[in-house]
C-alpha cells in the first residue's frame, strides 16, 4: 500500500519520502480514504500513530482546488490543545506542501506571542490555521478571523482539550462555525465530555480506533528504579554520564523542579534546559529547537511536552517525579521508541511514589520489574519524616473553566457583601443602643437634679 493508492495526489509522495514515510500507517490507512470522501471522522489514536498526517494529508488534497478566500476568513480549522502542538502541526502542513502546485496558506495561531503579527497575518485569509481555542477566540473578538466560511474541522486531542479546562472555549468557537461542514475527532481516550461533542459534531461517521496494544511499541524498554527522593539528581547525573553523550528527555513535576534540577546538571557540565509554563514561547521554542537539533544534551520539561512534541530517534526519557494521571505515563514515554528505534524509559520510583507507581502499573496492565543501581540503593525504610504512601495516589483533576472561577468569584464577592452588611447592621444596633442607653441615663440625670 501507499500514499498514492489511498487517494492523494502523486505530489505528497516525493515530500513524504524526505521524511521517511515509506508506507502509511494504521490510521492513515483507514482515515485518509475517508476523509477525502468527505465523511465524518471518529478516531481512538495515541500521540506517535502518524494522526497528524492522517487528516493533514486529506485535507491539503482537498484544499487543491479552494481559492477565493476574503480577509480574515478560514477554510481548514484544526484546534489543538498546546502551542507546541499547533506549531507541529503547522510544520508538518509546510513539510507536506513542499511541492503542492499552489501557494497555500497556512497560519499557526497561539497565546505567548504578539497577537498582532497574527492579525496581520490573516490578511487575506488563510487555507489551514491550526490554533488553541484561547487565541482563536482573542483574535474573533478582534474580529481579525471570521469563521462563517470553515469547510472542515478538526479536533485534535479533544480529550487534552477538555482535560486541561477547554469545554467553554470550544462552546464558544464552534458556535461561530457553520452549520454544513466536515468534522474531523481524535481523541486518545473518551471520557463523557468526549462523548457529549461526539454527539454534538459528528453525523454517520466513520469509526477507527488503533489497538491497545499499539501504544507501546516492542523496542521500548522500560526500567522503574527504586530510588531514595535526595538522590534522584545524583543517580539521573549518574545516567546523563554513562550514555556517552545520548539526549534525555527529563520530566518532572513543577517549574520550580525543572529549573533546580537543570541549574544542578550545568554545574556539573551538562548542556541543559528547561521547557515549561513560565518561560516565553519564544524561548519555549529556543530550547525545544536546540534539543531537536542536538546542540543541548538533557531537556527538563513538565507535563507541557508529554503530548504533541515529536523528537525523532530520542533515546531516553526519565520520569524524574511520576505524573499524576496514569494515561500520561504512556504519554511521557512514547515520547521514545517512535518509528521503529529502541528506546529506554526510567521512572524514579521513591518511598511516597510507591503506590502510585503501583496504580500506573495497574491501569496500563504493564508487565515490568523495578531494579535498583549499585551505589544508589533506596533505604529499606522510609526517612523519619516523609509522608507515608496514601492508598489512594493523587488522581489529575480538571481545571475549573473560566465560568467557574466567575461564579466562585461572584459568590466571594456576596459574601463579603453579605458580611459587610451584617457589619453595618450591628454597628447600627450597637450606635442606637448606646443612644438609647446614654438617652436613659441622660434622663435619669435630669429627674434627680430636679
Amino acid at each position: 500500500m501507499s500514499f498514492i493508492s489511498l487517494g492523494l495526489s502523486g505530489f505528497f509522495q516525493r515530500a513524504l519520502d524526505e521524511r521517511g514515510y515509506d508506507t502509511p500507517t494504521d490510521i492513515q490507512a483507514q482515515a485518509i480514504p475517508a476523509v477525502l470522501e468527505g465523511r465524518d471522522l471518529l478516531a481512538a489514536a495515541e500521540t506517535g500513530s502518524g494522526k497528524t498526517a492522517a487528516f493533514v494529508l486529506p485535507l491539503l488534497e482537498k484544499l487543491l482546488d479552494h481559492e477565493g478566500l476574503r480577509s480574515n476568513q478560514v477554510a481548514s480549522l484544526v484546534l489543538v490543545p498546546t502551542r507546541e502542538l499547533a506549531v507541529q502541526v503547522e510544520e508538518a502542513v509546510k513539510a507536506y506542501t513542499a511541492y503542492y502546485p499552489r501557494r497555500i496558506k497556512s497560519l499557526a495561531v497561539y497565546g505567548g506571542v504578539s497577537i498582532n503579527a497574527q492579525m496581520q497575518a490573516m490578511k487575506g485569509g488563510c487555507d489551514l490555521m491550526v490554533a488553541t481555542p484561547g487565541r482563536l477566540i482573542d483574535l474573533m473578538e478582534k474580529n481579525a478571523v471570521q469563521l462563517d466560511q470553515v469547510q472542515h474541522l478538526v479536533l485534535d486531542e479533544a480529550d487534552r482539550m477538555l482535560d486541561l479546562g477547554f469545554a467553554e472555549e470550544l462552546q464558544q468557537v464552534l458556535s461561530a462555525l457553520p452549520v454544513q461542514r466536515q468534522n474531523l475527532l481524535f481523541s486518545a481516550t473518551f471520557p463523557s465530555e468526549v462523548d457529549a461533542l461526539i454527539d454534538r459534531l459528528l453525523f454517520n461517521p466513520v469509526n477507527i480506533e488503533i489497538e491497545r496494544e499499539n501504544k507501546l511499541p516492542d523496542t521500548l524498554i522500560q526500567r522503574p528504579i527504586e530510588v531514595d527522593k535526595e538522590q534522584r539528581t545524583a543517580l539521573l547525573r549518574h545516567l546523563i554520564g554513562e550514555m556517552n553523550g545520548a539526549q534525555f528527555l527529563v520530566f518532572v513535576a513543577s517549574k520550580r523542579t525543572a529549573d533546580n534540577v537543570t541549574g544542578k546538571l550545568k554545574k556539573y557540565g551538562f548542556s541543559a534546559e528547561t521547557l515549561h509554563g513560565d518561560k516565553a514561547q519564544k524561548e519555549r521554542n529556543r530550547s525545544l529547537a536546540a534539543f531537536k537539533s542536538g546542540e543541548i544534551q538533557v531537556l527538563i520539561a513538565t507535563d507541557l511536552a508529554a503530548r504533541g512534541i515529536d523528537i525523532p530517534q530520542l533515546p531516553f526519557v526519565v520520569n524524574y517525579d511520576l505524573p499524576r494521571s496514569p494515561a500520561d505515563y504512556v504519554h511521557r514515554i512514547g515520547r521514545t521508541a517512535r518509528a521503529g528505534e529502541v528506546g529506554t524509559a526510567f521512572s524514579f520510583i521513591d518511598h511516597e511514589s510507591d503506590a502510585h507507581f503501583k496504580l500506573i502499573v495497574k491501569r496500563n496492565n504493564l508487565d515490568i520489574t523495578r531494579e535498583q543501581i549499585a551505589g544508589f540503593e533506596r533505604s529499606a525504610e522510609a526517612p523519619e519524616g516523609t509522608a507515608p504512601a496514601k492508598g489512594q495516589p493523587p488522581v489529575k483533576g480538571k481545571r475549573k473553566s473560566k465560568k467557574d472561577k466567575l461564579r466562585e468569584a461572584a459568590a466571594r464577592e456576596q459574601a463579603a457583601q453579605n458580611s459587610t452588611s451584617q457589619s453595618s447592621d450591628k454597628r447600627k444596633t450597637a450606635n442606637q443602643n448606646s443612644s438609647d442607653k446614654g438617652g436613659s441615663i441622660w434622663a435619669k440625670a435630669t429627674l434627680k437634679r430636679r
